[in-house]
């Protein structure tokens, strides 16, 4: 029979409540004030990542100026991002412009017409008489009514939008100043707690530090080969874009799942070849679900179990229910913050409930 040596009073239920409140008053505040946050939240993060990069320029190129090794490693990246985006943006715009050309021809022979332009124009004289009927109907004129909320609430997300990339320039300052000062604030942030409690968040934040550097260093590895299976299979079946469209879908799996969203480029892809080539537009598409299918299988059943499970011994699966947890709890905040509040509670879980920091190592026995 289980016992327990501590017994619960009610000056340690009325403490242990008040800390409940104290942390749901905190994801309250995060909540209310999450726009607000967000540019810090991406600023840190990005200087987290980019950290090792300056610390390498400052002290192993021995640059030695700390705005300068900032500096010079924003450009690198900024270059590499460049040559990303040089590989898949132009090769897609491309491929949709002959799209969109095949279409117009397509549609021009389908119609039996030269011109579209000059389609549209003969139909709309032979038809004046009954367009100026139907604008002067009582159906435009309510149809106008229900759409102009429409059109407000497209000039609000436009205004989103542009609150959005001024955010983004915040975001970046954010970072920029923190960089300037990355060991100072890392080292600092210990003293809003209490002196006696340090040692505690000290011991928490290095195994949430330690754990989240696994899952970067696994997650990256994963959407890189991700990245180059794609390249290949898109390559053996000689689909449009198959350089650009795999690196695309390696960079999406670092959120894991994410690259799923790119089937709808693929369709429109498998489209646009079967158009061009004459072949069969389900047998195009087949071919590259296949090709999915067949990354998906091997990503899932080999690749992630070995580096992943190495990295954190964490399924997959766990760590996308808590990005879909913490970003259903605090928005897009959330999903930036995801992974750290989750490596945090997983710290202090093993480390103060289960005691697994403490226990002795197990003995295996040969068979």
């Amino acid at each position: 029979m289980l016992t327990y040596d501590k017994e619960i009073t009610f000056d340690k239920f009325v403490r242990w409540l008040g800390y409940g409140l104290l942390v749901a008053g905190i994801f309250l505040l995060l909540h209310v004030l999450s726009k607000v946050l967000l540019p810090f939240a991406v600023g840190w993060l990005l200087a987290y990542l980019l950290f090792p990069l300056v610390k390498f320029v400052q002290y192993r190129m021995k640059v030695g100026n700390r705005v300068v090794s900032i500096i010079i490693t924003l450009i690198v990246v900024g270059l590499v991002l460049g040559f990303v985006l040089w590989l898949i943006i132009p090769p897609m715009v491309e491929q949709f412009a002959k799209l969109g050309h095949l279409a117009t021809n397509y549609i021009q022979r389908a119609a039996n017409i030269d011109s579209i332009p000059e389609a549209i124009r003969q139909w709309t004289e032979n038809n004046r008489n009954s367009i100026q009927e139907f604008l002067h109907s009582k159906e435009f004129t309510e149809g106008l009514k229900d759409a102009i909320p429409n059109m407000f609430r497209v000039v609000g997300k436009t205004a989103n939008i542009i609150i959005s990339i001024a955010g983004s320039f915040i975001a970046l300052l954010y970072m920029f100043f923190i960089l300037m000062d990355y060991e100072y604030l890392t080292k600092a942030w210990i003293k809003i707690f209490p002196k006696k409690s340090r040692p505690f968040w000290t011991e928490l934040a290095s195994d949430a530090e330690r754990e989240l550097n696994n899952y970067i260093r696994g997650q990256g590895t994963v959407a890189l080969i991700m990245g180059i299976l794609f390249c290949i299979g898109f390559t053996i079946i000689d689909f449009p874009m198959a350089i650009g469209l795999g690196i695309l879908i390696g960079i999406m799996d670092l959120v894991p799942y994410l690259h799923t969203l790119a089937l709808v480029p693929t369709v429109l892809l498998s489209l646009m070849k079967a158009a061009d080539t004459g072949q069969n537009f389900w047998m195009v598409l087949l071919s590259a679900v296949a090709v999915f299918l067949i990354v998906q299988v091997i990503i899932d059943m080999i690749v992630t179990p070995k580096v992943m499970g190495h990295a954190m011994g964490l399924n997959p699966a766990i760590l996308l229910l808590s990005l879909s947890v913490w970003g259903a709890l605090l928005g897009f905040i959330g999903l930036i913050i995801a992974l750290p509040l989750t490596t945090l509670l997983m710290a202090y879980y093993q480390r103060y409930v289960t005691r697994e920091e403490d226990a002795p190592p197990e003995t295996h026995e040969s068979a």
